[in-house]
């Protein structure tokens, strides 16, 4: 039987370890779970299982080390991009092909098509003249691969392309232009860039496919918003027997934001709504009633919230409210004696630390799960900012967490 304890665990950390091993290398993206938690976690709580769900799988970490333990795996997210990602990351393909279509790109940029800069709003505020010509060749030549799962491949290189492409600031998530004086010095060399992902894409397909423990293990990519439901028919065959996730640390407004660090990809993509994304994540819709949680502690931090400002406390409220029914559903489709892992992280918010660690377990012991126990650990590697700016003011900086909390709990 596993000993309930908090445990302070350096083995977790992970410190100096390669987390872009296999196809884990293929983009980056915001508040990552290295695979190394999710791997740990499978292998001591994941060891028969069949199926394993991430109800917010993002690019897919969980989905590709439960692959590679032959283990099928289903994962769901609202983020186009991030849904675009995850396939391409856990979806085995020819090597022969991908090999031919680059060396058809090398060829095709040579001497390319005219084509059609897209339009959107703002292009010009983010890209070069230069830029804009050079990415929509690569995107030119794109459209023309035939197959969707070989063109998934090439969209995710051409994502990352776009971001570094442009005159965002390094190390941002939120768009933020570079100052004039770097942008007139920046001339970045697009299809080297491009060229340069492909093959290390390439090289990470390969690996991926090579330690599979089980060709034929596979993961399924959805968009249902498990705030809402999750629908019948995607477990009707079977249930999962462990889940392995990182929920959101909180709105995307005032923390990590998901969908301005994708929106210029989304929107070189065609994806609809790419400026829209933030809103539609958990806790982006602000809820207006009074809610009361069936945790004392959370209530009474709101409460304190609110005295200092009564629309940051609406803010935790609507995440809180979210995150509890996204847990309520998902607690019903778990197999008895299933496992739940969360990966979380106990933000802050007008200087206030929310336990989510605490928070997460009371909210699945409510819909009859157990608590195993909850492991912290330190963040060495996650690609987070020291300090950020929650209200958006310039100046106005806050701590953001440095531990994460691993909260394991089991189906009674």
């Amino acid at each position: 039987m596993v000993v309930r304890k908090e445990n302070i665990s350096t083995s977790w950390d992970f410190r100096g370890s390669n987390t872009k091993m296999h196809t884990h290398c293929f983009h980056s993206y915001p508040a990552m779970m290295i695979p190394q938690v999710a791997g740990r976690l499978i292998d001591e709580y994941g060891k028969n299982a069949k199926l394993l769900f991430d109800p917010y799988c993002g690019t897919g970490t969980s989905l590709v080390e439960a692959n590679l333990r032959g283990i099928n795996a289903i994962g769901t997210d609202l983020n186009p991009l991030a849904r675009l990602i995850s396939k391409a990351k856990t979806t085995p393909l020819p090597l022969d092909k991908i090999d031919t279509y680059i060396e058809q790109f090398r060829t095709y940029i040579v001497n390319p098509e005219p084509v059609e800069i897209p339009k959107f709003k703002n292009i010009d505020y983010w890209f070069s003249k230069e830029v804009k010509r050079k990415l929509a060749i690569v995107k030119s030549f794109i459209t023309k691969i035939s197959g969707e799962n070989i063109a998934n491949f090439f969209k995710v290189a051409f994502s990352e392309t776009v971001r570094e492409s442009s005159w965002t600031r390094n190390g941002e998530f939120k768009l933020f232009r570079m100052p004039e004086k770097k942008m007139v010095q920046f001339n970045p060399d697009v299809f080297a860039m491009m060229n340069n992902k492909l093959y290390r894409n390439r090289r990470g397909l390969e690996s991926f496919m090579k330690d599979k423990k089980r060709d034929d293990a596979w993961s399924k990519i959805y968009d249902f918003n498990t705030v809402d439901e999750i629908p019948e028919d995607v477990f009707r065959d079977q249930l999962p027997d462990i889940i392995v996730t990182s929920p959101p640390y909180g709105d995307s407004h005032t923390t990590v934001a998901y969908g301005q660090f994708s929106r210029l990809s989304s929107q070189w993509l065609g994806f609809k709504n790419a400026n829209k994304v933030d809103r539609i994540l958990m806790g982006g819709r602000p809820k207006n009633k009074e809610i009361m949680f069936e945790y004392d502690e959370l209530n009474k931090i709101i409460k304190e919230i609110k005295t200092k400002d009564p629309k940051r406390a609406k803010e935790v409220v609507s995440f809180y409210d979210d995150y509890r029914k996204s847990i309520k559903h998902v607690a019903k489709i778990i197999k008895k004696g299933g496992y739940a892992c969360y990966v979380v992280g106990n933000r802050r918010a007008k200087g206030i630390t929310l336990p989510t660690d605490a928070i997460t377990r009371k909210f699945f012991e409510i819909n009859g799960f157990e608590h195993i126990k909850t492991i912290v650990r330190n963040i060495p590697n996650k690609k987070m900012p020291s300090k950020n700016s929650p209200t958006n003011i310039v100046g106005k900086l806050d701590t953001t967490m440095n531990n994460e909390y691993i909260v394991i709990m089991k189906k009674a």
